[in-house]
């Protein structure tokens, strides 16, 4: 009679835990470095001091004044109302009231981010930034016309190109970031393969039993 012995089943624990653990501690390292962060910016113009004081004097507007003394989290109900105000203001076409927004010394750069953002969004066109202070205002309601013909645009430049040049400027911008995270990390990198390389020789290695393919007579 033929009995074949089945292999003892044999595993590598440390092995196992390194290959769970290890990318672990990579995904908590690239973490804490903000290997995944994605940098944004706005595009933001910066006026002359005196420039910009001589062309607000020439505006003449009831400005209603919104303080802002805190930090984004704590201004929530006065941005809240900032955002109706300039809605009413641009719908209407209000030319006598205006906005007045001030930021105090306590406040943070997300609130100030987050006026320009609420400027944008309620498609506020005319709106100045002077010193710790934003004025926003509207603009007269545009004349309806009813002798408007029909005519065709003409458009100079090569629109298309600049498009696929500007594309391919960050597609290279986002290349160069990923060469610089793997230049930056590669030992981490390398130390991970070398370890997945032992740990597979070792559970083959030490998984083997002498008595996998013996047969036993009895």
């Amino acid at each position: 009679m033929k009995e074949r012995i089945k292999r003892k089943r044999i595993l590598y624990v440390p092995g196992m835990i390194s290959l769970v653990l290890i990318p672990l501690f990579c995904f908590y390292h690239f973490y804490k470095t903000d290997a995944f962060k994605v940098q944004s910016c706005i595009a933001f113009f910066y006026v002359n001091d005196s420039i910009n004081k001589e062309q607000l004097g020439r505006i003449k507007r009831n400005y209603k004044t919104f303080y802002f003394e805190k930090k984004k989290f704590q201004e929530f109900k006065e941005l809240k109302k900032l955002r109706f105000f300039l809605r009413n203001l641009v719908k209407e076409y209000y030319t006598i009231n205006g906005a007045k927004i001030h930021f105090g010394s306590k406040t943070d750069y997300d609130l100030f981010i987050s006026v320009q953002n609420i400027m944008i969004e309620e498609k506020v066109m005319n709106w100045s930034l002077y010193k710790d202070d934003i004025y926003a205002f509207s603009s007269a309601r545009p004349p309806k016309s009813t002798n408007l013909k029909p005519f065709d645009h003409i458009i100079c430049g090569n629109g298309e190109a600049n498009k696929d040049f500007w594309l391919s400027q960050a597609k290279e911008a986002e290349r160069k970031r990923l060469l610089s995270l793997y230049k930056k990390n590669w030992m981490i990198f390398l130390a991970y393969l070398g370890i997945v390389f032992i740990n597979i020789f070792a559970l083959v290695k030490f998984n083997k039993n002498k008595y996998y393919h013996q047969k036993r007579y009895i």
